[in-house]
């Protein structure tokens, strides 16, 4: 069976978030259970690797309707039995990843993707989308008479722009461009794309794929995600874990460990670096974002600082980015701004517990690399963190807000105190299988199911 990725991200060449996590990892497991697996993103600027052009093309080769693209080019990295496809375009080629052209630039590598698979002599069995920047992929492998799935990773970006000047870009039918397929209150909409033109879509975890069919949580797209639902195309499959990246016990950045006990220099080194006092330590690493709740972890800090020790590692809103970097002045709060793998992987590693205050969350890594570290989990039930986070393990709360985040923090340390619990949930967690192997496994068979 051969297998078709489209992504934006794929760690470790591009990422900005889960969603290059998720891509770095599962088309390896897929091509170790048999699949013959190929990946297609961006080939940016600032890609992280050197691709071998294998193709370069212009106008009439990549002629789609209308509009012909030029200046085509397509790299290959063939890395753990995977083949990696870069796809350049000029307007990729800047620094960075995300820009607010994004809506055209990906109108642009969308109506590419079939074309260059096609002169390459790529031929997918199942084609798999994810997230809205495939999505006019999606659209085309229709027309194509491909077989399809799409992953939603986060419905809140949807990859909307006015449609009247968006039509143009797309080079598709228009009766593609109606109501019931890609226009969405005068917008096209291209996670609608993939959503409408998939033959089967997946989320990213199971409660999740519940959630969005919601007005809460459905982002304006819920009666579409119910009809999917009734009609046996919506599914929520839970993200694996890259294991061997995320492992106590060979990982560069910290003391090796594997059981509760051996966790204490982590702790240690954490506690130093920062010079904290001996209260344990609350651990945070978020795009700092309303949909983490980093706001409500802000309003809860007064609460929080008597009994914790908090470090915050993180880059995004300015406004959360100042308020912390204001609290940083307190003894017991540590602010990094950005991004640092290695001061990640430490956080990790020496927090003895780990909070996620999420507004939603559709599936989330940083539990599972927590609980694989030992470091107890402080969770809002919600999206993957519900499907993730045992109550034996780690400690949950239900409403959104700073009170609520106070009193699980305030259970969390009371259990702290009593130090055989503690260790005991530190044991379970640590013994926690979140492989891709079971994930994948799903995956594959939705792909032959599909295929039939």
């Amino acid at each position: 069976m051969r297998v078709v990725h489209v992504a934006s991200e794929v760690f470790p060449f591009s990422r900005s978030g889960g969603l290059g996590d998720v891509l770095g990892i599962l088309p390896e497991v897929l091509a170790d259970q048999g699949a013959q697996t190929t990946v297609v993103s961006p080939w940016y600027g600032s890609l992280a690797g050197q691709p071998t052009e294998i193709w370069r093309g212009t106008s009439p080769e990549l002629s789609v309707g209308p509009a012909p693209i030029h200046d085509v080019r397509v790299g290959e990295i063939i890395q753990n039995g995977v083949q990696y496809l870069f796809i350049g375009l000029p307007e990729f080629d800047r620094p960075g990843l995300y820009f607010d052209d994004d809506v055209y630039r990906f109108c642009l590598f969308g109506r590419t993707v079939l074309s260059v698979l096609h002169q390459i002599g790529v031929k997918p069995d199942v084609l798999h989308g994810h997230d809205w920047q495939s999505g006019l992929v999606l659209a085309y492998a229709h027309l194509a008479g491909l077989r399809t799935v799409f992953t939603i990773h986060n419905l809140q970006y949807q990859g909307r722009w006015n449609i009247e000047e968006a039509a143009r870009w797309t080079a598709l039918p228009g009766w593609t461009l109606g109501p019931d397929a890609l226009e969405y209150h005068g917008d096209l909409n291209l996670m609608k794309a993939g959503l409408v033109f998939a033959d089967a879509v997946t989320t990213v975890s199971p409660n999740y794929a519940q959630e969005i069919t919601t007005p809460e949580y459905g982002e304006g797209l819920q009666g579409l995600l119910v009809r999917l639902t009734i009609e046996g195309r919506l599914t929520g499959i839970i993200n694996g874990l890259d294991q061997e990246r995320w492992d106590p016990r060979t990982d560069p950045d910290v003391p090796p460990y594997g059981d509760a006990a051996g966790k204490a220099a982590a702790t240690a080194l954490l506690r130093g670096e920062f010079g904290l006092d001996d209260a344990p330590i609350l651990g945070v690493v978020s795009r700092l974002a309303d949909q983490k709740g980093i706001d409500l972890l802000i309003e809860a800090l007064p609460d929080l600082t008597p009994h914790w020790n908090v470090v915050v590692l993180g880059g995004g809103d300015p406004l959360l980015t100042a308020a912390l970097s204001g609290w940083a002045q307190h003894p017991r709060v540590a602010f990094v701004g950005g991004l640092n793998e290695p001061l990640a992987h430490r956080i990790y590693a020496g927090a003895d517990a780990f909070a996620m205050p999420s507004r939603f969350e559709p599936c989330g890594l940083s539990q599972m690399i927590s609980m694989r570290y030992g470091t107890l989990p402080v969770v809002r039930l919600t999206g993957g963190l519900v499907d993730t986070v045992p109550a034996d393990i780690g400690f949950g709360f239900a409403e959104a807000s700073p009170q609520a985040l106070s009193a699980a923090c305030a259970e969390a340390r009371s259990e702290y105190d009593r130090p055989d619990e503690w260790r005991a949930r530190i044991e379970r967690a640590m013994a926690l299988d979140f492989s891709w192997q079971g994930p994948a496994q799903q995956y594959l068979a939705l792909y032959r199911r599909l295929g039939r």
